[in-house]
Formats: C-alpha cells, sequence, structure tokens
C-alpha cells in the first residue's frame, strides 16, 4: 500500500497544501486505511471509532448466573493506552483516582477519576509490578527491581517492608493484598529477575513462595512454598476471608506445571491448610480446548472470581468469570493479553483491567469485595 504524507491534522494550511491529493480524497484514503486496520486488529478502540451497540458484544454471558452481573447499557472502554506492559491496579478511594504500573518504563500512572485525567504519578518506582493500599491508606508496592516490599507512608517516606527470607534475597515480589487484620501477603515467583526487561536479571535465590508478614511484629512467614505451587502469582481473599486465591503461572518455565488457580482455607487470619485445585485455564476456543495462564484476580461480594487470563489469543484473551462453584459464567473478551483486574470507582462497580500496553474499565451490576 502506498504510504499517505504525513500531516497534522489539526493544521488545516498542512492540509490543503497537500499534492495531488484533495482534501475529501484524502480524507476517504485515510479512512480507508483506518477500516483495514480496524478490520485486522478487531474492534476499533482509538479515539474516533464508533459508539458500540448495546449490549456490548465482547461481554459474553456463558451461565445464566451471569446475567445479573452483565449491564446491557455500558461498553466495555480503553481508558488509556501508551505502556509497554501494565500491571498492578490499585484504587485509592480518598483520593478518588487509579494507580497502576508501567513495569517496563519502570513508573507508575495514575488516573484521576473525577476527569479522566491521566499522568506519571511515580518515577522511578523500583520496577514495581502488583500494588494495593492498606487500612490505613498507604500504597504497598511490590518491586522487581528492588527485590522487596515497600509501603509509601502519608509524609513521603519509603518503608522497606520486606526483602529478605532467611538472610537471602527475595526473588522478586509479584502481587499483594491485606487482610482486615493488617497482614500482608505477597507472592514471590520471581519474574522481574529473570530479564533485565522488567528488573535486573539475576540469580533467584529461594524457591517460588507467597509470604505473610506480621502489621504488629514485622515478623515474616512463609505460607505457600515451592511444593504447592511451581510459581505463585496473582492472589486475592474471598469476601469472607475464610479463603485466599492464587494463580499459577509455573507453566512459563515448567512443562509439567498446571494452568490453574488454587485455593486454600485460611486459619486464624496467619496460616493456609487444604490447598486444592479451585479451577483449571483450560477452556474451548472455537472447537479446541486451550488453557492459558490465570494472572491477576479479584472478589465480587457474591464470592465470584474476575480473572485476567490470556496468552491465546482471540476468543479467550480477557476477564474469564468463575462462580464460587468454579463455573466460568463470564467472559470478557480483549484485544490485549490481560495482566490484572481490581474493582474501584465511587461505587466500586468499575471493574478495571490492565491489557498489555492499556488500561480498560467496564461497569458491571456488582461490587468489589475488598478496599483496593
Amino acid at each position: 500500500m502506498k504510504s499517505l504524507p504525513s500531516v497534522t491534522t489539526n493544521d488545516s494550511r498542512k492540509l490543503d497544501a497537500l499534492p495531488k491529493m484533495g482534501r475529501r480524497s484524502f480524507l476517504a484514503a485515510a479512512a480507508g486505511v483506518a477500516t483495514l486496520a480496524s478490520a485486522a486488529l478487531g474492534r476499533d478502540y482509538g479515539p474516533l471509532a464508533p459508539p458500540v451497540r448495546y449490549p456490548d458484544p465482547d461481554i459474553l454471558v456463558l451461565d445464566k448466573r451471569f446475567t445479573k452481573y452483565k449491564i446491557g447499557n455500558t461498553p466495555i472502554q480503553r481508558l488509556h493506552t501508551g505502556t509497554l506492559w501494565a500491571e498492578g491496579p490499585a484504587w485509592c478511594g480518598g483520593g478518588r483516582y487509579l494507580l497502576w504500573s508501567d513495569i517496563p518504563n519502570d513508573r507508575q500512572m495514575r488516573r484521576i477519576d473525577d476527569d479522566g485525567h491521566v499522568s506519571v504519578f511515580r518515577s522511578p518506582t523500583g520496577y514495581s509490578n502488583g500494588n494495593t493500599f492498606d487500612y490505613e491508606g498507604r500504597q504497598l508496592s511490590c518491586e522487581h527491581g528492588g527485590r522487596r516490599v515497600v509501603r509509601y507512608e502519608h509524609n513521603g517516606e519509603l518503608t522497606v517492608v520486606a526483602d529478605k527470607w532467611q538472610g537471602k534475597r527475595l526473588n522478586a515480589p509479584n502481587d499483594i493484598i491485606v487482610h482486615p487484620d493488617g497482614g500482608i501477603w505477597f507472592t514471590d515467583p520471581g519474574y522481574g529477575s529473570l530479564m533485565n526487561y522488567e528488573g535486573h536479571k539475576g540469580t533467584l535465590e529461594i524457591p517460588e513462595a507467597v509470604y505473610r508478614i506480621d502489621p504488629k511484629t514485622g515478623k515474616m512467614e512463609k505460607v505457600v512454598g515451592r511444593d504447592q505451587m511451581f510459581k505463585p502469582n496473582g492472589l486475592c481473599f474471598s469476601p469472607d476471608y475464610k479463603k485466599v486465591y492464587i494463580a499459577d503461572t509455573g507453566a512459563t518455565h515448567h512443562e509439567d506445571a498446571p494452568r490453574n488457580i488454587m485455593v486454600f482455607d485460611v486459619s486464624d487470619g496467619k496460616k493456609l491448610a487444604n490447598g486444592r485445585e479451585f479451577v483449571s485455564m483450560a477452556m474451548d476456543v472455537k472447537g479446541e480446548k486451550k488453557a492459558g495462564l490465570a494472572d491477576g484476580l479479584r472478589a465480587d461480594v457474591d464470592g465470584n472470581l474476575w480473572v485476567g487470563g490470556g496468552w491465546i489469543g482471540d476468543g479467550y484473551d480477557g476477564v474469564h468469570v468463575f462462580a464460587p462453584d468454579a463455573t466460568r459464567i463470564g467472559l470478557i473478551l480483549l484485544p490485549e493479553i490481560p495482566s490484572n483486574v481490581c474493582f474501584g470507582g465511587a461505587k466500586r462497580n468499575r471493574l478495571f483491567v490492565t491489557a498489555s500496553q492499556s488500561l480498560y474499565a467496564v461497569y458491571v451490576e456488582t461490587q468489589g469485595a475488598h478496599i483496593s
């Protein structure tokens, strides 16, 4: 295809100066290029895209139980694009903003709810991945580069919450959640230390694991070890905090690793027991059974699990919704590979999804079970 001349569309004089092509011809050609691009990439989420016809065709009801959560007159929206690998969305209720990480660019982004303004919130960030807020409104972040978990205090100081286990450096903390008792739970699969793109390439000194940090003593305990999971990744509590769900993405490096989500019973708010598979990520895609990877996940007030699942392609990549009995009841298809999700907004009824280079959102008829 012959390339079009470079133009600045907000300067009519440059449009007038185009050689051998009238304004109408140029606009028609540009529209044709946009149509071809849209057809090649699927649904157009660009700023000039036409409105989607309701109900949104990419919000799929797989089980009648999901019908109550799908809003007929709301679309999936792309709120921002321009990151390299978006991760770790966290809603700040006090500030009414969404925070997320752009790991390769070593920065955190912020979208203010009032006017939708997006800007760089913090840089550098130690190649932060997962983020959340504790019950005092302080931000917690998992740093790939620093191989640590940090807390940003109200006075602007930085507190290192965890950086070692039994005298050895952590691998590269990944995702993080908080318990009402103040305990901090995080996964340490080590992805950020496996290459320079998302951190600093280095040796993993300890087996992959999940840890809990006691809010009073600061003591760290291992709650899930390598004997139970290959690479624990995203995690979240059930609404009553009696269970914790953890995604295993070990299949990225181990052929015998399952592509699943595990569930554990929480004992006294401090220890885990009775670990078992909650659900496999396998599903039928165009007549063929395929299993992608579950990454970040969150629970709603009814106990449903909203999971970023991907690395299969069209018809699979998106947010998979599982009922408490592990039935996949809904699917929100996206044109990019999702990494993580969180509920936010004034009513916690807006699902935010970090997906590859972009941030997406959709309103749903439920609410997030937790504060961030």
